[in-house]
């Protein structure tokens, strides 16, 4: 039983001998040893040292010309004997030997300590270089790194899918079993065997794999495996609390199946930690009361706890842009849990995320005060009545934190000199004096950005991804639709008053 395999090999994907062998181009022959298809090839190195030893790594093929052996080896087979002893003491897979320049055939002392061995030796003939050989085999190895790859991918992606169906743990455990060729359960508590998918092993690798689940309840390191019956065991510990434990057994281990695993136990750790705690259930809970008409204030308590007046929760509403680039789940995933929060929207290229007021950190601490790699804007905390406004607040935020160049920008909640006009008048005002270019939203946004950076032209441009050129043709037509002079600080008071209540 082991808490972590090290490979005694590179960490690359092997290439049979018979793949090599096959090489039309390298006239390879192997004269003995196993068959070329139970060896494997980790890579190739070229050496004349007579005691290759300390050059080797391990599952090498090691090409030699012979210059190595002295002149008096022909007569004695203790040479060789050492010689060949050191190889796969060193755990070389393969020897192969040049029959020119220095030597017209393979020694038969070496093929006889070869033989004793186990060793496989393919003879090399004149015409193929050590170069061509060592190449073959890197690109064989690049050959199988890109399968290992696919293979992977597909994995991925059909593990992804699993977890999104109705009975997520049972979809994934299925699909691994198919991946692996064998069996996947699901340990809980207590070692319970919860849900199980695949060929169902004998009682000796049954047994073995239960106990193996249970080692790593008890241990420092989330994974261990082991080899039972011929049969290859893991275990992987789900979460940080180790109250569930993947198990798996297969007949044979493959490049990329720990990989695969790895992300099964990932997949499997979400759906356990959230069939702990609840909160999946009650998220799911709340989407389901939304889309059935519930009102915010109704399904806010069910997305979890935040600082309130009295009985009304209030929120802040995030919208982050990554520097560069576009945002994917995972990345998306990270920011909001920085922000205290899996309320998490990954759409285009903007992340949005609703976070409890309760949970904001003090300030000075990040990613409230700027996260690496991240420009945010943050709204007022609100009541869940008013998220629609904070997300607009959070969007002003945001496009006046890139153009200044800012890594967070808040909204500023105070009284205002607007907030005299009830809402109402105010909104019946906005929509009278900027009805010329309300048909145009692209019109009004630009007005908007323009004016909140102080008619900044290159700012502007920034905060909305557009040329400056088309920010000056969009606000000379805008103030040629308003006949407006927008030089009149007046004017721009009027204006953005309005289009803060548009």
């Amino acid at each position: 039983m082991q808490e972590s395999a090290v490979p005694p090999v590179p960490p690359t994907p092997p290439v049979s001998l018979a793949a090599l062998l096959a090489r039309d181009d390298l006239g390879l022959r192997q004269i003995t040893g196993p068959p070329a298809a139970d060896v494997t090839i980790h890579g190739a190195h070229t050496s004349e040292m007579s005691d290759p030893y300390p050059y080797l790594l391990g599952g090498e093929l090691l090409l030699t010309a012979g210059v190595h052996i002295p002149d008096a080896a022909g007569a004695g087979t203790s040479y060789f004997d050492d010689y060949v002893g050191r190889i796969v003491a060193a755990g070389g897979a393969a020897l192969g030997f040049g029959v020119a320049p220095v030597h017209d055939t393979v020694p038969e002392a070496l093929v006889a300590a070869c033989q004793a061995y186990g060793l496989p030796l393919v003879e090399v003939e004149p015409r193929t270089t050590f170069s061509g050989v060592a190449r073959a085999v890197w690109q064989l190895m690049a050959q199988a790194r890109m399968a290992e790859l696919r293979r992977i991918s597909e994995a991925q992606q059909g593990l992804a899918a699993a977890a999104s169906r109705p009975d997520p743990v049972p979809s994934v455990l299925r699909r691994l079993a198919g991946r692996l060729e064998g069996r996947a359960v699901l340990y809980g508590p207590e070692g319970t065997e919860i849900s199980a998918a695949g060929r169902e092993p004998g009682d000796e690798v049954r047994r073995a794999l239960a106990e193996l689940a249970r080692f790593v309840t008890g241990h420092a390191s989330s994974t261990a495996t082991d080899t039972v019956a011929g049969t290859r065991l893991a275990a992987y510990a789900l979460g940080s609390g180790r109250d569930f434990v993947l198990g798996v057994a297969a007949p044979h281990r493959e490049s990329g199946d720990h990989t695969i695993a790895s992300v099964a136990a990932v997949l499997l750790s979400l759906l356990t930690g959230e069939h702990q705690s609840g909160t999946g259930a009650a998220r799911s809970s709340a989407l389901v009361r939304l889309l059935l008409g519930a009102g915010r204030e109704e399904v806010a308590p069910l997305l979890g706890g935040g600082e309130g007046d009295g009985a009304v929760t209030r929120w802040y509403v995030v919208h982050a842009r990554p520097a560069t680039g576009t945002p994917d789940a995972v990345s998306a995933s990270a920011l909001g849990a920085a922000l205290g929060s899996p309320l998490v929207d990954a759409a285009g290229d903007v992340v949005r995320v609703l976070v409890p007021a309760g949970r904001q950190p003090e300030a000075g601490t990040t990613p409230w005060d700027g996260a690496p790699g991240w420009t945010l804007g943050v709204s007022a905390p609100v009541a869940p009545a008013e998220w629609p406004a904070a997300d607009a607040q959070a969007a002003r935020a945001l496009a006046r934190a890139r153009a200044v160049r800012a890594p967070l920008v808040r909204h500023a909640e105070r009284p205002a000199f607007a907030d005299l006009v009830p809402a109402g008048e105010a909104e019946a005002h906005a929509r009278a004096l900027l009805a010329p270019i309300g048909a145009v939203p692209a019109l009004a946004e630009t007005l908007r950005a323009w004016l909140s950076l102080h008619g900044s032209w290159d700012r502007t441009a920034v905060a909305l991804s557009v040329h400056r050129n088309t920010v000056r043709q969009r606000v000379a037509r805008c103030a040629a639709l308003l006949e407006a002079d927008l030089d009149d600080p007046d004017v721009r008071m009027e204006l953005w008053f309005a289009l803060r209540h548009l």
